[in-house]
């Protein structure tokens, strides 16, 4: 977005890091630690594997920051930085206020994030949510939610809420899609697809201005779905009867597939290509399985002896659609041909036509007018982010280790 001010004088910097972004922070990290300035990083991959995270920075915290933080900055104004912070507590979420200051100015979209709950029950396999939050699931108060968006009503075209799981507490989340309904503001978020089968949550949703949700579907395959320890996912009549009853309030569905297990052949790509256009989603997502570190299915390929790259996240070797370990049935460069083919199909021109135009799609004004700008985004980002680098291929140096 900008370019990093190294030598500007500073106290301290601390950087949140996620796994595909790991290579790029700990190059970060590396210019600013050959300053002498302190590095302290935090966020799901530093969570999940620390001891990687503490050889490149003076400080990690584990865990969510907020009850921690003050902590931190307390002991780096006084010299006294410990490598480790544990936040073992689950705040409460009655605190959370963010500074949106820091983002003026920039060239970030003007979409609204908010957050309204965090975390997941369920124990899908490959997921480092459930592994970060130890299946658990919190709300915000409602009122704080209802201010927050009031506040950023004016300046913002639609919201995203941020959630892991919007659907992670149905019981809880109609009072707040209620007390919504009067603001008049258009809304997507990520949720699991049992709540589809909640007539009166779609209702309230539909009322309180959703206009998209983010479903993993993962597989079509029920035996696979049980293996990812998703199968819910084929709850009450499956996929057709949740995506029935989600056109049925004008909600569209932006779809993700994932690829690698046991049971996938290359017909299992065609048909799930064709199950999302005949679907007419919104738009979808075909990725190839991805054991991030932390995680029981990193954990389980890692015993069988199945994975291609001990850090796939920090091998030079590793790029953007490489699949990181062994499949069972498709050699690996199978897979991921097959992921790109896959999205080459879903968005060719006559895919795109003939889901744009469908009834749901097209009801809402705003969503239609995006729908085909979107497509295209996607369209055009199959070819370029295919084999792309993780960090900057471009970055001189080596990642400066921190001194044990």
């Amino acid at each position: 977005m900008e370019k990093i001010p190294y030598d500007e004088p500073t106290d301290a910097v601390a950087i949140s890091l996620e796994t595909y972004t790991a290579k790029r922070v700990y190059q970060i990290a590396s210019e600013y630690r050959k300053r002498n300035v302190p590095v302290i990083v935090g966020g799901f991959h530093a969570s999940l594997v620390p001891e990687e995270a503490e050889r490149y920075a003076e400080a990690v915290v584990v865990g969510e920051a907020e009850p921690i933080w003050p902590t931190v900055i307390d002991d780096l104004r006084h010299g006294t930085l410990k490598k480790r912070y544990h936040g073992f507590e689950r705040p409460k979420l009655d605190q959370i206020c963010p500074d949106r200051s820091i983002f003026r100015g920039k060239r970030y979209l003007p979409i609204g994030l908010v957050e309204t709950g965090r975390g997941c029950r369920f124990p899908c396999e490959f997921c480092a949510i459930q592994a970060f939050f130890d299946r658990t699931h919190r709300t915000r108060p409602i009122d704080h939610i209802l201010a927050e968006l009031q506040s950023l009503k004016k300046s913002r075209k639609v919201f995203f809420f941020v959630d892991d799981n919007f659907a992670g507490n149905i019981k809880a989340a109609k009072p707040l899609l209620e007390a919504m309904a009067p603001l008049n503001i258009r809304w997507i978020t990520q949720m699991s697809i049992n709540a589809a089968h909640d007539e009166e949550f779609l209702e309230l949703l539909s009322k309180s201005g959703c206009k998209g949700v983010l479903i993993g579907f993962e597989s079509l395959d029920r035996e696979t779905l049980r293996s990812m320890k998703k199968n819910f996912n084929a709850m009450r009549g499956g996929y057709e009867v949740a995506l029935r009853n989600l056109r049925r309030y004008n909600i569209r569905v932006y779809g993700t597939f994932v690829f690698g297990y046991q049971n996938d052949t290359p017909e299992t790509f065609d048909n799930t290509v064709e199950f999302a256009i005949d679907q007419r989603l919104y738009i979808a997502a075909f990725n190839h399985l991805t054991p991030f570190p932390g995680t029981a299915l990193y954990s389980r390929l890692k015993e069988e002896n199945r994975l291609r790259f001990e850090a796939w996240w920090l091998d030079d070797e590793y790029r953007y659609n490489d699949v990181p370990f062994v499949p069972e049935r498709l050699k690996h460069e199978d897979v991921t041909r097959l992921c790109v083919e896959s999205r080459r199909k879903f968005y060719s021109w006559g895919s795109i036509l003939r889901r744009g135009f469908e009834k749901t799609n097209r009801s809402d004004p705003f969503m239609f007018r995006n729908f085909f700008p979107i497509n295209h985004m996607h369209r055009v980002d199959v070819s370029n982010r295919n084999g792309y680098p993780l960090g900057d291929e471009n970055w001189q140096g080596s990642m400066l280790e921190a001194s044990r």
